[in-house]
């Protein structure tokens, strides 16, 4: 039965919805003996609430007391699917958790996460952040009718859970080099914690210590932060990381090739997570102020669009001089929900994210920030509703290049025909969205901002290069439910 929790929908409009966010992973190992006192489900159950903004259709955690594993998951938000009384009933010293945005597979209770299979050497559950590229490569590996759900991950848990006899590590070292695409993976079985990282580092995915001996991972570093560990270092692209009573192993499976994706930086991580040493807000921030040398205009103020547009809207504003302000109030009640809209409410659209300050932005020249343009529907709204509040001038600036190419790493952007940049020049967009001007940050100044070298980072939404090539057959978010 669908969870209603009567709160709003980022998906007012269903024909512009947003970049729609990775998935969140977490993992913790803490001594057997400490078990009781560590709560290794409610740690769990923080960290992906930390996690939430990456995924919000379903959430998991699965927990082993050292002789079985317990796995729980259902749709919706952390808060929904889990209660006290659940977590209660989840005790171990290993636990693992997921909340998914579906990027393969469709959002059912099915392809929900962790991933559990059991096997002669015992049970295995596995969460992953990312998309596989070679799928239905892998998935020729298993006898048919193995395969309970349609997501890359079932079928990496099947393969790791039913090769060779030597243990998950044993499997991991055979099936990862194998394994093409994005993944950052924290599987688990009765005794020990795993985490793998693909060759390209796609996806980010770091460990941390806690205070009483115990070990955990995590997608971003704010997933450590809010249980208290102590941020270590990044898991390694093409690193294997085992933990156990015997404390921290690793291993590598395939020589480094750094990929990051520059779109976490943009839009997809908590400003208040570092990657590679680089704070996302500052880096966010930092952007604004390139944004306004290479785009300056005679403005009165500057504001963004809330809160993707903030530490952009705070640089710019830095730059140049304009003042900063606030223009448009968010909905702080905007979630995930299961009741779809009207029809007479879906034509107010926008305006049940945000409404403006008329007060503030009445006769004014406003410079308005955000960090991207996927189909152009909400930038439109929001020119014209700044316009009717009474703006004498509305100039859109973006925080990114314009995003041309779809993600086939983890990223459910729309295929290029229906992304505004894959078809249209800048001009052509600033006209659909009826802006007085526009201006994207340059490729070439995200990157400098963000610290990391231009060719260990993924850029493929901006520039069409993929760094892994992906065939026509790999791609696609249903493609193991084709025939089904």
């Amino acid at each position: 039965m669908p969870l209603r929790d009567g709160r709003l929908s980022h998906d007012i409009d269903p024909s512009d919805r947003p970049p729609q966010d990775a998935c969140g992973v977490f993992g913790v190992w803490v001594p057997a003996d400490q078990a009781s006192r560590a709560e290794v489900s409610k740690l769990t159950y923080y960290g992906l609430y930390a996690l939430q903004h990456r995924g919000q259709e379903s959430a998991g955690i699965a927990v082993s007391d050292g002789s079985r594993i317990v796995v729980f998951k259902d749709m919706g938000l952390v808060a929904q699917v889990f209660d006290e009384s659940v977590l209660n009933t989840l005790r171990g010293h290993i636990a693992v958790g997921h909340c998914r945005y579906s990027t393969t597979g469709s959002p059912t209770w099915e392809n929900a996460q962790p991933t559990f299979r059991s096997s002669d050497a015992g049970g295995l559950a596995l969460v992953h952040n990312g998309n596989l590229i070679n799928t239905p490569e892998l998935a020729a590996r298993l006898a048919p009718g193995v395969l309970t759900a349609t997501t890359d991950t079932e079928v990496l848990t099947a393969l790791l859970a039913t090769s060779g006899d030597g243990g998950p590590l044993a499997a991991a070292r055979e099936i990862l080099p194998a394994t093409r695409g994005a993944y950052s993976l924290v599987f688990m079985d009765e005794g020990t914690l795993y985490a793998a990282r693909d060759p390209e580092g796609i996806r980010p995915l770091v460990l941390g210590a806690l205070e009483d001996s115990g070990w955990v991972v995590a997608s971003e570093t704010a997933g450590l932060d809010i249980v208290g560990a102590r941020f270590v270092r990044e898991i390694e692209p093409g690193e294997l990381v085992a933990i156990d009573g015997d404390g921290v192993r690793s291993e590598r499976f395939a020589e480094a090739r750094p990929k990051g994706c520059l779109f976490e930086y943009v839009y997809l991580a908590r400003p208040d997570t570092t990657i590679a040493g680089r704070s996302v807000q500052a880096t966010r921030v930092e952007v604004g102020r390139r944004l306004a040398r290479e785009h300056p205009v005679e403005a009165d103020m500057v504001i963004p669009t809330p809160e993707s547009g903030t530490p952009a809207a705070i640089g710019y504003a830095e730059a140049s001089g304009i003042p900063y302000g606030q223009g448009l109030v968010k909905n702080s009640y905007v979630g995930r929900t299961f009741i779809q809209p009207s029809q007479t409410i879906r034509q107010l659209g926008i305006r049940l994210k945000l409404n403006p300050l008329r007060e503030a932005i009445e006769g004014k020249r406003l410079v308005v920030v955000d960090d991207s343009i996927v189909r152009g529907n909400t930038q439109r709204a929001i020119v014209g509703m700044l316009r009717d509040a009474g703006a004498a001038e509305v100039h859109v600036r973006i925080s990114s290049p314009p995003v041309a190419w779809p993600c086939f790493y983890g990223i459910d952007f729309a295929t290029r025909a229906e992304l505004i940049a894959g078809n249209l020049s800048v001009e052509e967009i600033r006209d659909s969205i009826g802006a007085d001007s526009l201006g994207y940050i340059s490729l070439d100044e995200l990157i400098s901002a963000s610290h990391i070298a231009k060719d260990n980072l993924c850029r493929a939404c901006f520039d069409g290069v993929y760094p892994i090539p992906v065939e026509e057959a790999a791609r696609g978010k249903h493609l193991l439910e084709v025939g089904r």
